[in-house]
């Protein structure tokens, strides 16, 4: 329905003075200084303010383009589009939008798909349900928070599932699907914890476990976590083209940081090189998986559970992911210097390093004697 004006009318903006204004229906209309008249338009839609400059009016901009604006974001906000492509005629709906989030990164090569996938299948789409991607706000995101730590969820999980959802909207707003970012997304503080690692001893024992498990791929797969801090999908899915024994690197196209090179040790080398030769030909992975639909490994964790408790460990601690945490803790306690720890595990800041570095007090006392020991040559 067209708007009616009583005060900003054609004549009423005429006799406007310099600085002076007139407002209706969230339209306004001020004379500057330099004699140009301005329409503005600050409205609410949607519980959201749109405060915008439509333009002078010696650039030809009239009352009437401010009306225009006005019912086109509220067209928009009513049906949920905003800046969906052009024929949808519906709401597009969070749990849809997140189907098509994940089709659209397995086209592009999209990292952790499986375990984004399965965050929104169990958790995130049946809260969202089908409400509006573009209606959704900070205080659902919140609510959604709250619920998932309240059924004993640990901030860190949930911090990983707000990423997921973050990360739908910025790729939403990529694609068109939305004009920008519905809500703001609060992460939750995570103690820093204790991380896990295994003694040298313990290492030792858990590879003798392995050794004699009959899985023939956990031995190698705790062998190459131990010695390269690699994570376990770099692991199952390292190529045989990718080992380079001369320079003693393997090559990782996918890694969570990024494609890098993952430098090993002589004796990884050393072991490698026995499963280098004694592969079929045309073989293409390391861990080869006929039945996979990868074509490799992706699952590791039975054998490797029967290997922690066969070893006299606790499988609920030592996970998979502790062989990275114990190879890059022994490197911090072996005095490495945390800018080369970072190049090797492969961490994206060297504030994540940081936290190994507090886990042993030894080689923090080892480095104050060295202090001491200088001192003492110029002491009286």
């Amino acid at each position: 329905m067209p708007l009616k004006f009583s005060k900003l009318t054609r004549d009423a903006a005429r006799k406007v003075a310099p600085g002076g204004k007139i407002s209706e229906h969230g339209i306004i209309f001020d004379r500057l200084a330099n004699g140009d008249g301005r329409y503005t338009v600050n409205i609410m839609v949607d519980g959201q303010r749109i405060h915008r400059v439509i333009g002078l009016e010696s650039s030809g901009v009239t009352r009437k383009k401010a009306e225009d604006f006005i019912e086109k974001a509220r067209t928009d906000a009513r049906e949920g589009r905003l800046n969906l492509p052009q024929g949808r005629k519906v709401a597009l709906g969070f749990r849809h939008a997140a189907k098509q989030y994940v089709e659209k990164l397995a086209e592009e090569g999209g990292k952790n798909l499986k375990i984004k996938a399965r965050q929104l299948r169990q958790h995130i789409s049946p809260f969202f349900g089908d409400k509006p991607l573009a209606k959704l706000s900070t205080f659902d995101v919140e609510r959604y928070k709250k619920q998932r730590l309240d059924a004993g969820a640990k901030p860190a999980t949930v911090n990983r599932e707000l990423a997921v959802i973050s990360h739908l909207f910025s790729k939403a707003v990529e694609w068109g699907w939305i004009s920008h970012k519905p809500a703001k997304i609060n992460r939750s503080p995570e103690g820093k914890g204790r991380i896990v690692y295994l003694t040298t001893e313990q290492a030792a024992r858990l590879l003798d476990a392995a050794r004699q498990d009959q899985s023939q791929h956990v031995y190698p797969f705790i062998v190459i976590g131990l010695e390269t801090s690699m994570r376990r999908m770099e692991i199952l899915s390292i190529r045989l083209e990718h080992i380079d024994l001369a320079r003693r690197v393997i090559f990782i196209p996918q890694a969570k940081g990024g494609a890098r090179e993952q430098p090993i040790t002589q004796n990884l080398a050393t072991f490698l090189h026995g499963y280098v030769d004694a592969a079929m030909p045309g073989q293409e992975w390391l861990f080869p998986a006929q039945k996979s639909r990868t074509g490799h490994v992706v699952a590791i964790e039975k054998a490797y559970r029967r290997a922690v408790l066969n070893a006299g460990l606790d499988p609920v601690t030592v996970v998979r992911h502790t062989l990275r945490h114990t190879a890059i803790t022994h490197l911090v306690q072996a005095n490495v210097d945390l800018p080369t720890v970072q190049r090797i595990s492969g961490h994206k800041t060297l504030e994540m390093v940081l936290r190994y570095s507090h886990q042993n007090g030894e080689h923090i006392q080892a480095a104050m004697d060295l202090l001491e020991d200088r001192y003492k040559l110029h002491r009286p």
